[in-house]
């Protein structure tokens, strides 16, 4: 397998930040597993779409999810997202009932938020790949010193984004951005949208709405949050 390669737009910006042989580590450990039969998700090429699609001069917002879908065919690199024709999962779900309420946007008939990435929405996850049935099998084994990375990047950005924290995992890693420098972002919290924590306060929040008037409000123009 090939080393993991940061998309160019990333790299200077990653620089000064990450350790030279972060991406060496991560790449080592990924090759060990395949070479012992395990099945990762998402498939190589896809591993980092989240910076792909989304260039450090285009960030406005920054949405973090704890790690990839582990089931057949659903993680394609973006957090919360799944590839079309993909049934969406329980959180997802509950995203789409919450920009319906919070937006009056139709129910969308599918998962996939790329739409999302190509307007500026970073949509990353802690640990960027999963190993096939075992949610959380990549956490702490090096992916994390990444996408930390990303997250410093992002907040010591002159240009103000909004970071959306769902869930304590994401408020964790969340927690330094003004220490980063990143007192002049929007940080919204909530809790996760699972549905073992929805109605604990996910349902109401009005992230989307919130995050799209702060931007306007900074001059970096809206999100067109349909799905």
């Amino acid at each position: 397998m090939a080393a993991i390669s940061v998309p160019e737009p990333w790299r200077e910006t990653l620089a000064p930040l990450l350790d030279a042989t972060a991406l060496e580590r991560i790449s080592a450990f990924l090759a060990r597993e395949e070479r012992a039969g395990k099945l990762v998700y998402p498939p190589p090429a896809e591993r980092l779409s989240a910076l792909a699609l989304t260039p450090p001069e285009a960030v406005r917002a920054v949405i973090l999810g704890q790690d990839p879908y582990h089931g057949a065919g659903q993680a394609h690199g973006l957090a919360f997202s799944v590839r079309h024709g993909v049934k969406a999962p329980p959180s997802l779900v509950n995203i789409h009932k919450e920009l319906a309420a919070d937006l009056a946007l139709p129910r969308p008939a599918h998962g996939n938020l790329e739409g999302w990435a190509r307007q500026g929405v970073l949509l990353l996850n802690n640990a960027l790949t999963v190993e096939a049935g075992r949610p959380g099998s990549h956490q702490k084994r090096g992916w994390e010193e990444i996408t930390d990375a990303i997250v410093a990047a992002v907040a010591k950005a002159p240009a103000p984004s909004v970071f959306l924290l769902w869930g304590s995992h994401a408020q964790k890693k969340g927690a330094r951005i003004a220490e980063l420098g990143g007192g002049h972002h929007l940080v919204l919290r909530a809790p996760h949208p699972s549905p073992l924590s929805a109605h604990a306060g996910w349902f109401g929040s009005r992230h989307f709405s919130q995050a799209n008037a702060f931007l306007e409000s900074h001059g970096r123009g809206t999100i067109d949050w349909r799905i």
